[in-house]
């Protein structure tokens, strides 16, 4: 800041930020989340007492194939809101983009927490995503509000539907990974519906169909890599 004389006094002059100090700021959101410093606004979800021996090595194994790929959806996840809001000029639904993305770093922290835990790391292929979901979520949004909307509430339908499976899938003792995933499950209904009232649109049948081609082949290499 710096400051100039008038006839009425010093003037304070500030620099009005542009499109550069924008990118620096989803470059460094990015950083955070890739390199795993970003911090949750809520409390561990993951109350429950678990023995050592709780889990043979083979479930250990595919619990953390689970939650890896439980994580890679919400680096995609939090790299869609951001790149849906960074082109939304609507105050609403881009607060309500925003809003998404920051319970989703939430989301991000607990399930690398839980990988921690369980003795593996997150996806070597997060920037790959995290760059890839970004400019889709861009595409989403210059196609208008509606869209933009529709788009988020199919995003967090699909993630419900993975979700619901994990809960089938993972070992009936691993109740901490259990209680992330229930919870998390919960926040994406409530985007959705919060999308769908909002104003959001079902998308073309060719579109969902994309998106759960791309889901497939995301997920399937995330819990492996």
């Amino acid at each position: 800041m710096s400051t100039t004389l008038s006839k009425s006094g010093p003037v304070s002059l500030r620099r009005r930020p542009g499109p550069l100090d924008a990118l620096l700021a989803e470059t460094d959101r990015a950083l955070r989340v890739l390199s795993g410093s970003a911090s949750a606004g809520r409390a561990y979800p993951a109350t429950a007492q678990e023995s050592p021996q709780a889990l043979s090595a083979q479930e250990k194994r595919h619990a953390a194939g689970l939650m890896r790929v439980n994580h890679v959806g919400e680096v995609c996840a939090q790299a869609l809101y951001r790149g849906q809001a960074s082109v939304c000029k609507e105050s609403g639904p881009r607060a309500l983009l925003l809003n998404a993305a920051a319970e989703e770093v939430d989301h991000l922290v607990w399930c690398n927490e839980r990988l921690k835990e369980l003795g593996s790391r997150p996806s070597l292929l997060n920037p790959v995503w995290y760059a890839g979901s970004f400019a889709l979520g861009v595409m989403a949004s210059v196609a208008g509000v509606p869209r933009n909307l529709g788009f988020m509430a199919e995003t967090e339908k699909q993630v419900e539907a993975h979700l619901d499976e994990h809960l089938r899938t993972l070992p009936v003792q691993d109740e901490r990974s259990r209680q992330i995933v229930t919870k998390m499950k919960d926040d994406e209904a409530q985007h959705r519906a919060s999308a769908e009232q909002a104003g959001g649109v079902p998308l073309p049948a060719p579109v969902k169909l994309a998106m759960r081609a791309m889901s497939k082949v995301m997920t399937t290499t995330a819990y492996w890599i």
